[in-house]
């Protein structure tokens, strides 16, 4: 019996490989798309090419493309080769502050990059199931939303009503569980030029389910991580910090006093509820939040506070009271609407796993 096929882009990335090992395990055969656009986003921090080493050592069926989703032509002469069975769209640029410099250079990678995926997967491979690793960075008024401060975090208000911003609750999607698929993703405080482009192709992914049919599933990441990162300064934010703390770098903290609030998800998690869809798809266009949750909740000045118990040593930080461009205040994932559709899943690696992973990862590079 012939293997089934997937074909992921991103390959060498910190989703996309995860996904490559993954699927590679089940007995797929795994068709990487990736040409470490990272490096040339980032710079050597960014670099990918140790990842795709190590995907060809761990591997049994994985084949590489070195390839760019700007190439309409490229994708269709690779989808009609391929013809995948599952379509796992992972490669991204994926930083605010790059978006806001080079807006063409961002909207030709995220929205084009994916319009010729799905034109790709619609001419050659219609009954693929085809995920959009979209973004909580759709997300329009985030930094509109109430929220608390306390001794080291923002967050949302406890559920006994308490607000510090009560002109602002009307907002639709949101509890303090985290927000949910009905937020806003109309443009606001928090967005950005990156947040705006993701929209955009994940809007399109989703009308490319309804209007053809296709088996398109938006999976709303937020905060994704793990030791295959490569993380930078500017994206990457749990990975890039246990990176200053094993590397020596000085870490700045950029605003809102580090108590800036995200809920963190392992890409072990990710990929197991990418394998979910692709095992039993949902109705086209269907879209999910996909995050840590509540549980997986951590601040800058938490996770700091954690690694250096972990890692028997100081960072050192300095603080700059300019928030990050598109910085949210406060973001949590609710994801009772995926958990409720696949029951199966749920996150297996908390924080304190995650951060001993992180580190652990960080050590076994150094020793290559």
């Amino acid at each position: 019996m012939t293997a089934k096929r997937v074909l992921v882009t991103g390959s060498s990335g910190l989703i996309g490989s995860e996904a490559v090992l993954l699927f590679d395990s089940r007995g797929y055969d795994v068709c990487g798309i990736d040409n470490n656009g990272r490096k040339g986003f980032f710079g050597p921090d960014g670099d990918t090419a140790w990842n795709l080493e190590r995907l060809k050592s761990q591997t049994k069926r994985f084949t590489s493309y070195h390839a760019d989703l700007r190439d309409a032509a490229a994708m269709q002469e690779i989808s009609r080769e391929i013809k995948p069975d599952h379509v796992i769209h992972c490669a991204a640029q994926p930083a605010h502050e790059y978006a806001r410099l080079q807006p063409v250079v961002d909207f030709h990678v995220n929205v084009t990059g994916t319009l010729n995926l799905l034109e790709a997967c619609r001419a050659h491979s219609t009954e693929a199931t085809f995920v959009f690793c979209s973004s909580s960075k759709v997300y329009g008024p985030v930094n509109d939303l109430p929220y608390e401060e306390l001794p080291t975090r923002y967050d949302l208000p406890t559920p006994d009503g308490k607000q510090t911003r009560p002109e602002t609750s009307k907002l639709p999607g949101w509890s303090y569980d985290g927000l949910n698929e009905d937020f806003p993703l109309e443009p606001g405080d928090g967005r950005g030029v990156y947040g705006t482009d993701k929209a955009a192709a994940d809007l399109l992914a989703q009308e490319y389910g309804v209007s053809f049919g296709m088996r398109t599933v938006c999976l709303r990441g937020n905060c994704m991580t793990g030791p295959a990162h490569a993380p930078a300064q500017v994206h990457g934010f749990l990975a890039y910090l246990a990176r200053c703390l094993v590397e020596g770098r000085k870490y700045q903290i950029l605003g809102h006093k580090g108590k800036q609030l995200r809920d963190n998800i392992h890409a072990a998690d990710f990929t197991a509820a990418i394998y979910e869809v692709c095992s039993a798809p949902p109705a086209p266009g269907s879209v999910y939040n996909i995050g840590g949750g509540r549980e997986n909740s951590v601040s800058i000045l938490e996770a700091i506070e954690m690694l250096e118990r972990m890692y028997g040593a100081r960072l050192a930080a300095e603080y700059v009271d300019e928030p990050r461009h598109g910085d949210h205040r406060v973001y949590v994932s609710d994801t009772s609407k995926f958990r409720r559709d696949y029951p199966s899943w749920s996150i297996r690696w908390s924080i304190p796993n995650i951060c001993e992973d992180l580190l652990q990862g960080l050590r076994s590079r150094a020793d290559t």
